[in-house]
């Protein structure tokens, strides 16, 4: 089926809920309305995969008079565990069952198999503890339609425009496109930065990668790892965010991601991932050690971050 595309005057009068409404309900795809038709097609078949799997441990839990709703939910993520240990193993140890202040975790983003993996572990260990994982507009796009039955699994996604994701839709500096993609970029942040303040609230966990995209290494440089050039502020801006309310006393957990040897960036199926847990930043330690006031980011923190993961890694992962 053709996507639907937004008109100029849409994409600069609708709200980002707006928007997000019409990709899940209505066949719409902001990506062919700014002209990156080619990322959306890319992500198709990825998501034509999770989609189906979803669909499949949902719709065989049949709901039931003899048995709840929650009941049936949890019978549901226990199929999906099952089938994702068969389809994308991982190990993962040491992980914190409970957490009552919530927790964001963090993780290298070496391909799209981690993913599935740390869905794997959050199911296993986390149980229906509440889940926001924001989620590149490519691949949002391709679950949008199944928004609604992956919320029922506990799985909250929302959409975002990554950096390198908003250099390849390339559009023209000051054109009225430009200003309007770069309207709902800003829109879609400040929406994940109110779901995150609502999860952390319900002592949810937020999954995040540093680095905004796949890349092979923790540290995309030689250079960033030197701190001769500025390294992204993905930890930071959500913490600063996160630790405005002062009753929010979240963690921020390192994982470190190792895939399997001669890896592939896609799902990488039937090989072993190991998921390894870093020492966690407390509330505290964030608050006194990093944040200054008035602060816009706090590169010494994302740098930390960065490298607690890369220590628990072999070099090659580094830089």
């Amino acid at each position: 089926m053709n996507k639907k595309v937004f008109s100029e005057k849409q994409l600069k009068t609708l709200s980002a809920e707006e928007i997000i409404d019409k990709l899940q309900h209505d066949n719409y795809s902001l990506l062919k309305s700014l002209g990156a038709e080619k990322l959306r097609k890319e992500m198709v078949p990825v998501g034509k995969i999770c989609n189906a799997a979803i669909n499949y441990v949902l719709g065989s839990t049949k709901k039931s008079s003899k048995i709840d709703e929650k009941e049936r939910i949890k019978k549901a993520r226990a199929k999906l565990l099952k089938h994702l240990k068969r389809l994308t193993p991982g190990t993962y140890e040491g992980f914190p069952k409970d957490s009552k202040n919530g927790l964001v975790i963090g993780f290298n983003h070496p391909s799209l198999g981690e993913i599935a993996r740390i869905l794997m572990m959050k199911i296993d260990v986390m149980g229906d503890k509440p889940m926001l994982f924001p989620v590149n507009l490519p691949w949002y796009e391709a679950l949008a339609p199944n928004y609604e039955r992956i919320k029922e699994l506990g799985i909250i996604i929302t959409p975002t425009i990554t950096p390198s994701t908003w250099a390849k839709i390339n559009l023209e500096k000051g054109s009225e496109l430009y200003e309007a993609g770069n309207k709902i970029k800003h829109e879609f942040r400040d929406l994940y930065t109110k779901l995150s303040h609502d999860i952390m609230k319900d002592g949810g966990v937020i999954f995040v990668a540093p680095a905004a995209t796949r890349q092979a290494t923790v540290f995309k440089t030689k250079e960033i790892y030197d701190k001769k050039e500025p390294i992204i502020p993905t930890m930071s801006v959500l913490a600063i965010e996160l630790y405005k309310d002062p009753k929010i006393n979240c963690d921020f957990l390192p994982i470190a991601v190792l895939p399997p040897e001669n890896y592939k960036r896609n799902l990488n199926f039937f090989k072993n991932y190991q998921l390894i847990p870093g020492k966690p930043f407390t509330a505290t330690e964030i608050r006194k050690k990093y944040i200054k006031k008035n602060a816009t980011k706090l590169p010494e923190f994302d740098y930390d971050f960065h490298l607690r993961i890369a220590e628990l890694l072999p070099k090659k992962f580094k830089y």
